[in-house]
């Protein structure tokens, strides 16, 4: 119990000073038609959240080809997540796996180093929601949606 009360007084000092710093997506890089026939977009929602009100949100969208992970980070005054999200397309069952690495730094502990992985299972353009601090601390809330990769799709989305 402690320790939940820790993350959410920990998450409103990091809600002070958040960035989402994550890998650049180029659309319009060449890419080759085989390519373009597997690739897919991850489209990326972190928002925290505070009495249940939103008090910061951020969206990225991401192109990658299955088997490749998608690097994302938000840094905090007092938190670092850094995650990976990998899909894997396969005809009976599609996943993403969600793994990566927190650092917290606690009132009177110092800092403390979590690690996770988990492997979830997607269906395309369905919502995922992903809790890096538990599903008991929904303070971090990460939504995630894969979608097969269609040019004009990710056009609109650059505008």
């Amino acid at each position: 119990m402690n320790r939940r009360i820790s993350f959410l007084s920990v998450l409103f000092l990091f809600a002070t000073t958040v960035c989402i710093e994550a890998q650049p997506h180029h659309a319009n890089t060449g890419m080759m038609p085989g390519f373009k026939r597997q690739a897919l977009v991850l489209d990326i929602n972190a928002k925290v959240l505070e009495n249940e009100q939103i008090i910061w949100n951020e969206s990225d969208q991401k192109i990658t080809l299955p088997g490749t992970p998608v690097g994302f980070r938000i840094v905090g005054s007092n938190i670092i997540v850094v995650m990976q999200f990998t899909p894997f397309i396969r005809r009976g069952e599609s996943v993403l796996v969600a793994q990566g690495q927190i650092w917290i730094t606690e009132p009177e502990k110092g800092v403390n180093y979590y690690t996770f992985i988990q492997q979830i299972p997607i269906e395309f353009d369905e919502p995922v929601y992903f809790f890096p601090l538990g599903a008991s601390s929904p303070s971090l809330e990460i939504k995630l949606m894969v979608k097969p990769y269609k040019e004009t799709a990710v056009k609109e989305n650059e505008k």
